[in-house]
């Protein structure tokens, strides 16, 4: 394996987000402070508490979840995206690095900014709320499987984009409303029965409830149909990495 290339990757990416911190690290923790303050103090001191937990601490792991998935999608999707846009990807695909090295690269470099802004982030929840974590272990196993699943899935788009506008479309289409409608905000226990199997369909569920179960023991599914459901869209996820190199889709064009 080539590590250095690896290497090389990943610190031009990691640089990146250092050049652009005020966007990168600031502003999603700024919009998740303002969710714990209209959310958390607002309205949560009007809600009844879930599952023993206040309503405040409740929304903590769909918060960190919203900012773990769309961060993931955008920094994988630009990053791999500028170099199309610039046309230095021909001299990353003729470099004496492999393919799966280029996705490791990218990802890893992605996958890294999502998990230290959700660290960010739950350190920053702890200011507002009273939290607790039960396994940490399996809240650090989720944290990371996320990142990496959906840090394929914005490398992918990046490949799919041709413009930058497309870059925000899927996560400001679908993956943000998908997130708000996953049980972020609250138990999708407290749906009607419709409405409860309805949402079952909706993937971000599993994520959202497998997370929460992880700081309360409390979960809408089962979190071994959470793990199972992420771990499937991570194999869907380079199955289809896997075509586009295979292809050359919208790379070689």
């Amino acid at each position: 394996m080539n590590l250095h290339g690896i290497w090389a990757i990943y610190r031009q990416e990691m640089a990146r987000t250092f050049r652009t911190l005020l966007q990168s690290i600031v502003s999603p923790v700024i919009s998740t402070s303002l969710y714990f303050v209209v959310f958390g103090a607002a309205i949560g001191s009007r809600i009844e508490e879930i599952g023993g937990v206040s309503y405040g601490a409740f929304i903590v792991p769909g918060l960190i979840m919203l900012s773990l998935l769309t961060q993931s999608i955008s920094n994988a999707s630009f990053g791999i995206y500028f170099p199309k846009f610039t046309g230095t990807i021909y001299e990353i695909l003729s470099a004496p690095i492999s393919h799966f090295e280029i996705v490791v690269a990218y990802v890893g470099a992605a996958a890294t900014k999502s998990i230290i802004l959700g660290a960010i982030i739950l350190a920053t929840a702890g200011l507002f709320v009273p939290l607790r974590i039960e396994h940490p272990l399996v809240m650090i196993l989720f944290l990371v499987l996320t990142a990496c699943t959906f840090s394929l899935f914005g490398f992918i788009i990046g490949i799919w984009a041709d413009g930058f506008e497309k870059l925000q479309l899927v996560p400001l289409l679908i993956v943000t409303p998908l997130t708000f409608l996953g049980g972020s905000f609250y138990s999708i226990d407290m749906l009607p029965p419709l409405w409860r199997t309805v949402t079952l369909f909706n993937p971000v569920v599993y994520l959202v409830s497998g997370f929460r179960w992880s700081f309360y023991g409390e979960a809408d599914v089962g979190v071994g149909i959470s793990f199972g459901m992420t771990l499937v869209f991570l194999l869907i996820c380079l199955g289809i990495v896997s075509w586009i190199f295979r292809t050359g889709y919208r790379l070689k064009a």
